[in-house]
């Protein structure tokens, strides 16, 4: 084998920064919800004058303010990300974010039948990484691994 063909330590890593995000979530939200929005509009302006008449002012916002919610529960989920950067793992998971220093990240765990990976982290604790859905099969359990490489790089002493 040619010498430039040779693995070196670390390959198979990706480089930094290097973000993970969910695919069949973020395809089911936004095909979900084009669907929901299309059945509704054209539920609303299939009907009759008349029948939109009678829907008064608290019924119309209402129906805006659940749609409003299904909008911002779909965002939440299609935003979650976990980003390894050079000193820290930022974790997105719907609304929050959390910063981690690599030390604090013990290992990440995708059991098979679980919807999510869980990272352990060095205070006892754990954290979901809802960027590794179990649902993605391979895509995901390839990101677990390449995630708990970093980490097993960031905790050897020679890093």
């Amino acid at each position: 084998m040619p010498a430039g063909s040779e693995p070196t330590p670390g390959s198979g890593l990706p480089s930094l920064p290097h973000t993970w995000r969910p695919v069949g979530v973020r395809i089911a939200v936004l095909g979900v919800g084009l669907m929901l929005f299309v059945v509704c509009a054209a539920a609303w302006f299939g009907f009759d004058e008349s029948v939109r008449d009678r829907f008064n002012l608290l019924q119309r916002l209402t129906l805006l303010l659940l749609g409003a919610g299904f909008v911002a529960c779909g965002w939440a989920l299609a935003r979650a990300r976990v980003t390894a950067e050079m000193e820290a793992l930022v974790v997105v998971n719907g609304f929050r974010t959390r910063h981690l220093d690599w030390e604090q990240v013990l290992a990440v765990h995708l059991p098979e039948g679980a919807p999510w990976a869980t990272l352990d982290l060095a205070d006892g604790t754990t954290i979901s990484a809802m960027a590794f859905q179990g649902s993605d099969g391979r895509h995901a359990r390839d990101g677990v691994r390449q995630l708990r490489a970093l980490i097993d790089r960031a905790g050897s002493p020679d890093s």
